[in-house]
């Protein structure tokens, strides 16, 4: 996350709290005139639509009057859902054994997506597993990772 989202994260995690949730994530996107914020809650139950629609009225309100976006954006708010993104160290830790699609940075032996297993995490790096050949990933290399849902 980049210092906005550190930002918006930080005055919006009571608010969404109060609501028997937790913010999975935050993603600013700022683009001129068309402007995004997406807030993703979680909680243990799941999250319906009105938990969605309850959070969306009450953090749009504390922006309004906090006024931390300069201009005009859209808000949504929404569950994380089952392709997931890892925004922290512990959202990978605990999806170790799921399969993922990280999308790095800057190229990491020549490749710039990695599909694979995530093994684990080892000093800071992701560890993936692809076929025989395992792949440390710095997170801070990371652009964004996103669990890949298997169904059987």
């Amino acid at each position: 996350m980049n210092a906005k989202e550190k930002q918006i994260q930080a005055l919006l995690t009571s608010t969404v709290e109060a609501n028997g949730c937790e913010i999975w994530g935050v993603e600013w996107h700022s683009s001129g005139r068309h402007s995004k914020l997406c807030l993703y809650i979680d909680r243990l139950e799941g999250v319906s639509v009105d938990d969605c629609e309850q959070v969306s009225r009450q953090v749009g309100d504390v922006l309004d009057v906090e006024d931390v976006l300069p201009q005009q954006y859209t808000l949504e708010v929404s569950s994380p859902g089952m392709d997931r993104i890892l925004f922290t160290p512990a959202q990978f830790a605990t999806s170790v054994g799921e399969r993922v699609d990280v999308r790095l940075n800057y190229p990491f032996e020549g490749r710039k997506r990695i599909i694979g297993m995530l093994a684990g995490l080892e000093n800071g790096d992701a560890v993936v597993r692809v076929d025989d050949h395992e792949y440390l990933l710095p997170l801070e290399n990371v652009q964004r990772a996103r669990i890949v849902p298997e169904f059987d």
